[in-house]
């Protein structure tokens, strides 16, 4: 699965001849395939250089380009030189968004052409997925669902979040998945109130929350989940956080559909919060785009006025983090629609006691 022509479908909009593409998302994207190279689409072609690490799989997986290697000898730079020339190309769209200041002055030099700005035409395009990457991106999902459950059986008192953390990566290769979409994040008890928490050496113990956020890339596409689990009997003011994020997920749902902003969704589910006198505890976006890189765009944050396109992929995952206390979260993955969305995470919500 690529998407070349897609990308050469766009150039004309942009006033581009070509569009350079050298990220590992990118690559990803146009080819459906990554080796560390370089890729030029033009209206009517393309080209696509790697070097002998690579050099055999792309010639075996990628389709819809002409295939070279890159040699000490003949690199990169002068393939794709040489290529510029021979198609009398002028005007050439770079992913702004990725490529470092040193990189760009050094294409700039070595070059033919102009380099425009273009990261909008991959964005755009990856912002609403087709069929063929919501296949990839279903069976990640299924991957990953597999994996909480399976971890369900596995947290003991005594554990550390490393171990846990360590363990969740396992069940998901075990299961398929060709590397995490991102480092697992696993936070219990105090530890839960930061988002973003680091698992350490923090030991599981009766009477905790354990938040767990995690996912995996299935053809380079990503799943995201967090499920947050109580270990024996949680406190009431447990239970009722619990419920206020439950109810603040489930309220954003409601609203996500293609057609409005990713305002109007976190603003659904931030107001369920408020009402519960937890607003201020809630310190992120009710989610974000996902696809080849674990945060794309759009958002669905505070932020966000531009309406959700159909075909994009967002997570739904509201959280309150009380500090030194506990955090809560609770995240799914939908594909949105013109009439409402796809709820692709079939993992429980409802608060689960081990």
């Amino acid at each position: 699965m690529n998407h070349i022509t897609k990308i050469a479908a766009q150039l004309p909009e942009y006033g581009l001849d070509a569009m350079l593409i050298t990220s590992e998302s990118g690559e990803r994207y146009a080819l459906g395939f990554h080796g560390e190279g370089l890729l030029l689409v033009t209206r009517d072609g393309a080209r696509y250089s790697t070097d002998g690490r690579y050099i055999e799989a792309a010639r075996e997986q990628v389709e819809g380009a002409e295939v070279l290697l890159a040699a000490p000898d003949r690199g990169h730079m002068a393939l794709a030189k040489e290529y510029i020339e021979a198609k009398g190309l002028h005007n050439i769209g770079f992913e702004s968004g990725a490529m470092t200041v040193d990189a760009h002055r050094k294409y700039e030099q070595e070059l033919p052409g102009i380099l425009t700005p273009a990261q909008k035409l991959l964005d755009d395009l990856r912002a609403s997925k087709d069929e063929g990457e919501l296949v990839l991106m279903r069976r990640a999902q299924a991957i990953t669902d597999e994996a909480f459950k399976a971890i369900l059986n596995f947290i003991r008192p005594g554990m550390t979040e490393r171990e846990i953390a360590a363990r969740l990566v396992y069940e998901l290769m075990s299961r398929g998945g060709e590397k995490v979409s991102f480092d697992p994040i696993v936070a219990a008890g105090p530890n839960g109130s930061r988002p973003h928490a680091v698992p350490g050496d923090q030991v599981v113990d009766a009477g905790m929350f354990i938040t767990m956020d995690f996912g995996c890339k299935v053809e380079g596409y990503c799943s995201d989940m967090t499920r947050t689990v109580a270990l024996g009997h949680p406190t009431e003011e447990m239970e009722e956080v619990y419920a206020a994020v439950l109810a603040a997920q489930k309220a954003g749902i409601n609203a996500a559909r293609a057609g409005v902003t990713g305002q109007e969704i976190d603003e659904a589910a931030r107001r369920v919060l408020r009402e519960a006198g937890y607003g201020e505890y809630f310190s992120h976006s009710f989610g974000h785009s996902l696809g080849v890189d674990i945060h794309e765009s759009p958002n669905a944050s505070s932020k966000e006025k531009r309406p959700m396109p159909a075909g994009a992929v967002i997570s739904a995952e509201p959280g309150v983090y009380i500090p030194g206390k506990f955090g809560v979260r609770i995240e799914d993955v939908l594909i949105l629609n013109e009439t409402g969305c796809e709820n692709i995470t079939r993992s429980p919500k409802d608060l689960i006691v081990l």
